[in-house]
């Protein structure tokens, strides 16, 4: 009798790469740039890229810059990637956790989400940021070296929070001159910052009032 061919090993998986993605502006709009880093397989640095991209909200700019690392990954054949973000908004959009209301991140949205599909595996994940600096230094770098050849560009800090979109005033408080009803917008505190889990967009200058209630933590 003849033995069974020993079974061929089957070739081991490629790697993920990873890539780190960070967007801001300075002011909500304002001067918006995003950065990148993208490691392989090894953990080596093999892309660092930075932008800046015009008068932009932080939300927009978070998305430029994850289409811009996969693109990135796409034009360099890369098959599995595995994305890190400290916008919770754009990664549980992009899980389908969040519902996209802005106008402006729709688009934006739909494109990312359709160059995902083209990767065998794609993961993207929620990190603090604290593990995003590299990113976030990279696109301020690209603001400072805007507003360096440009006189008298902003000189303020990246707005920590996320932008979110407003609903537009009914035409009955425009025309009585009211201010609008308060709306209720959840947030999560984390490292100083305070993160706002929705999509509205704040004129530059506005100034909010924050009302507080706490919540226990789940059990874990």
């Amino acid at each position: 009798m003849f033995a069974d061919a020993p079974a061929e090993p089957k070739p081991a998986a490629a790697a993920a790469y990873r890539a780190n993605i960070d967007g801001g502006s300075r002011g909500n709009p304002g001067p918006a740039a995003y950065g990148v880093i993208i490691r392989d397989g090894s953990g080596e640095v093999v892309a660092k890229l930075k932008k800046y991209i015009g008068r932009m909200t932080n939300n927009v700019a978070e998305y430029y810059g994850l289409i811009a690392a996969l693109d990135y990954a796409e034009s360099h054949s890369v098959k599995t990637i595995r994305i890190e973000s400290d916008s919770e908004l754009l990664v549980k959009q992009m899980r389908g956790q969040y519902k996209v209301k802005s106008e402006d991140l729709r688009p934006l949205f739909e494109r990312a989400l359709k160059m995902s599909k083209a990767f065998e595996t794609f993961r993207i994940e929620h990190v603090y940021r604290e593990q995003n600096r590299e990113a976030d230094a990279l696109a301020n770098e690209a603001l400072d070296e805007t507003e360096a050849k440009a006189p008298g560009g902003v000189t303020a800090k990246k707005a920590a929070a996320p932008a979110v979109k407003s609903e537009p005033a009914s035409p009955k408080a425009e025309l009585s001159s009211s201010k609008p009803e308060p709306r209720k917008i959840q947030a999560r505190f984390r490292g100083g910052v305070l993160y706002l889990l929705e999509d509205v967009e704040l004129p530059d200058g506005m100034v909010v009032d924050v009302s507080i209630h706490l919540r226990p933590k789940p059990p874990v």
